[in-house]
């Protein structure tokens, strides 16, 4: 699922209300599984000039890579992460921790064939998926529009909550690079 995806659904499950600390927890939990590929990559290509065919179809791969995507992506630590939160009492951890756990239930099921093991320390296991959030091969002309719709919902019920101004500013820029990608993918891949 695409980033702006996770951060809109994100938010309108866990941000009740949609602002103040709830808010900016439940997105942060929903950007961090991707933040890593974000850094590792835009280092890549825009500091060290590594060719986006390498970063994407070498380094994206690589041990080191898949190990940091590892622990990033790991159900057990955000799992963790988020049972100390409702042991603690510290909701503001703990509605970033169920976003972060909902960021990486919806790639378990959309990555097929570009996974990320998701049980790091116990295992390095990854699911391929039959279902693709972006290869048309796996089924992506089908979830591209159901993601774009689930998003366009997402908005719509933030909205209803009482975003504050900014906050609708923002979330519809995410929506529209939302619709935007899908298009990408659609078109390109």
């Amino acid at each position: 699922m695409n980033t702006p995806a996770h951060l809109l659904i994100g938010a309108a499950v866990f941000a009740r209300p949609p602002q103040g600390p709830v808010l900016w927890a439940a997105l942060l939990g929903a950007l961090l599984p991707d933040l890593s590929l974000y850094v590792m990559a835009g280092v890549s290509l825009f500091v060290l000039g590594i060719p986006e065919q390498v970063v994407f179809g070498q380094l994206y791969f690589s041990p080191a890579w898949q190990t940091v995507f590892a622990i990033d992506n790991s159900f057990i630590l955000w799992g963790l992460a988020f049972l100390l939160a409702v042991w603690r009492g510290w909701h503001v951890l703990a509605v970033g921790a169920a976003a972060g756990l909902l960021h990486l239930a919806t790639d378990f099921l959309l990555h097929a064939g570009d996974g990320r093991p998701q049980f790091w320390p116990i295992s390095d296991w990854v699911f391929q998926s039959p279902v693709s959030y972006w290869d048309s091969d796996h089924h992506a002309l089908w979830v591209a529009p159901v993601s774009a719709f689930v998003c366009l919902a997402a908005y719509v019920l933030l909205w209803q909550r009482g975003l504050p101004v900014w906050g609708k500013a923002l979330f519809a820029t995410m929506l529209a690079a939302e619709f935007w990608v899908v298009r990408q993918w659609l078109l390109f891949f």
